[in-house]
């Protein structure tokens, strides 16, 4: 006999254990299914590891400049063992507080590979090949993307590395190669930078972080390069040749002059795959787009009744907290289903998902980029704001950045913000709200900032769209 449930969630990522917490909260039998630890990639191997890696090199450069804050520090160095052992910890904290919460509402965990065997029907076959059969009326799909691997150069964890191996090397780079300048690309150069690597980034766009507005790509390339990155842009890599103490690679530039160069390690950051592979779904006929990810409707539903799709397996942006918030779409549309009057779920607006990059500086963002505002057909007001001209940023020593807005000239709507410098990743939220809200530029304008602070250059940027900034 199957053990039944009114819903089943495979996968325990960001998207898959907050759906169940959810769930479970609107009073729903719930069951959660991992092959390897709670809290999925974000926790373990993705977003919070890599933050506590980031942080480290922070303070290591802070300590590098200590003399500009009046300080002295000397005979400074990185154990890079004890930093990696730090990130560890920190996951390892977090799974400990994911499988407290799945206690704390009681969800039934089952550890093992989960696969469809027909319509609200699961099997889990744990590490010791024993299976179980679960059923549900209805099932979400929450299993997540891993890293795609170069063409014909697939990561060895020696020489060629994904995100998972560059966060617990067995050595650090001395030359390092990153393919690829999105959010984990930039994340990791910015880390072994710090760490004192020399590092060359590739992008085969026109320009680095090419999902952020231009003005950002362009201050934080000459931010990196002023560290001492190498960033080659409209580039290639060909002809990888893996060695025993290093990796061969054929470089094309901008102008389409070849070289040929030696690194120590490569780090691969060219997107993702979802995690699709013998789930089932082929027996079912679900649908997939044409790169294989999942198609869903606004909430969440698959083609097929009772299944649900939430986070990387599904359409971008691949952010772990859109998918929790689908999780939390997910589990409410499915209480309704069953019979809830007192939950209404709503579709979310991708338009106002902010986007953040940990390197140094920060990089965030939220709604429309200046250029992709005009292509909509957008009359626009841009406000621009200096780090320089704050002075919670000059106190700090962090007065390199700017913040950026952009407005529908003819109703005030907020299209968009971005940011790059200190603690944008953190500042970002404010305008997230904002948009949700549909604030238009009257209210922010209206809205009193804290003094002193870097969120009074969100207050300035709005209003220099306006031509009333203050401080510039």
């Amino acid at each position: 006999m199957a053990d039944t449930y009114d819903l089943i969630v495979l996968g325990s990522g960001p998207g898959g254990y907050v759906a169940a917490i959810r769930a479970s909260q609107l009073g729903l039998k719930t069951a959660i299914v991992e092959r390897e630890l709670l809290g999925g990639i974000c926790l373990n191997w993705g977003c919070i590891p890599t933050k506590a890696l980031l942080r480290s090199a922070e303070i290591f450069h802070y300590m590098q400049h200590a003399k500009n804050y009046g300080l002295a520090a000397e005979k400074i160095s990185a154990d890079l063992d004890a930093v990696v052992k730090r990130s560890r910890g920190v996951a390892k904290q977090l799974n400990q507080g994911v499988t407290h919460l799945m206690k704390k509402n009681k969800i039934a965990v089952h550890m093992g590979e989960g696969k469809l065997t027909g319509k609200g029907k699961l099997s889990v076959t744990d590490k010791d090949g024993k299976t179980t059969e679960l059923s549900a009326k209805h099932i979400i799909l929450a299993t997540g993307a891993r890293a795609r691997d170069l063409p014909g150069t697939p990561a060895d964890g020696k020489r060629v590395w994904t995100y998972r191996h560059a966060m617990t090397p067995t050595e650090m780079p001395t030359k390092l190669l990153v393919i690829g300048s999105g959010a984990i690309g930039i994340e990791f150069a910015s880390f072994y930078n710090d760490m004192g690597a020399e590092t060359t980034v590739v992008e085969m766009m026109d320009r680095i972080v090419p999902v952020e507005d231009a003005d950002v790509s362009a201050f934080l390339e000459k931010s990196l390069v002023k560290q001492g990155m190498r960033i080659l842009t409209k580039a290639g890599v060909s002809d990888i040749k893996v060695g025993g103490d290093g990796v061969s690679v054929k470089l094309k530039d901008k102008a389409g002059k070849e070289t040929t160069e030696t690194f120590s390690h490569v780090i691969t950051a060219i997107g993702i795959v979802p995690n699709t592979e013998n789930l089932g779904l082929e027996a079912l006929k679900v649908e997939v787009n044409d790169r294989g990810f999942l198609k869903t409707d606004p909430m969440c539903r698959t083609n097929v009744d009772g299944l649900w799709a939430i986070g990387d397996i599904t359409a971008p942006p691949w952010l772990a907290h859109k998918a929790s918030h689908e999780g939390v779409i997910a589990a409410e549309s499915i209480a309704q289903a069953l019979g809830n009057k007192d939950v209404h779920p709503h579709a979310m607006d991708v338009r106002n998902i902010p986007g953040c990059t940990y390197c140094h500086p920060q990089v965030a963002s939220v709604g429309l980029t200046e250029a992709k505002a005009k292509e909509a057909g957008y009359e626009v007001k841009v406000g621009n704001f200096p780090f320089i001209g704050n002075g919670k940023a000059i106190a700090l020593g962090e007065a390199e950045g700017f913040i950026k807005t952009v407005f529908d000239a003819k109703t005030g709507e907020l299209l968009g913000a971005h940011m790059v410098g200190a603690e944008v990743t953190e500042l970002i939220q404010g305008y997230t709200v904002g948009k949700t809200l549909e604030t238009t530029e009257a209210e922010l304008m209206q809205t009193v900032f804290p003094h002193p602070t870097l969120s009074e250059m969100m207050h300035e940027s709005v209003l220099s769209a306006y031509g009333k900034a203050l401080h510039i």
